[in-house]
């Protein structure tokens, strides 16, 4: 329980430095906010997983929250070029 309750706060975080730092509006609601900084944090993770081959590893790290900024930034730009309304 209070480790999705940490990944929706985190994910709040990330999803909103993610909106800070892409360039024009992005309209969403808090809600919507902490589901993209979680997908990016996923996106990240995955990708991490698949191109190093190790497992998804627990914690906290800068790069880590970089990537996770990253990813959610990615997201954004997927939605808006499959016009999905960001």
């Amino acid at each position: 329980m209070f480790n999705l309750i940490g990944a929706l706060i985190s994910g709040l975080v990330v999803g909103a430095f993610a909106r800070w730092f892409y360039p024009g509006a992005v309209e969403m609601g808090w809600f919507m906010t902490s589901l993209l900084g979680v997908g990016g944090a996923l996106v990240v993770g995955l990708f991490s997983s698949w191109s190093t081959g190790e497992g998804v590893r627990e914690g906290f790290s800068r790069a880590g929250c970089l990537g996770s900024i990253v990813g959610a930034m990615l997201l954004i730009w997927i939605g808006r070029m499959l016009g999905w309304g960001f």
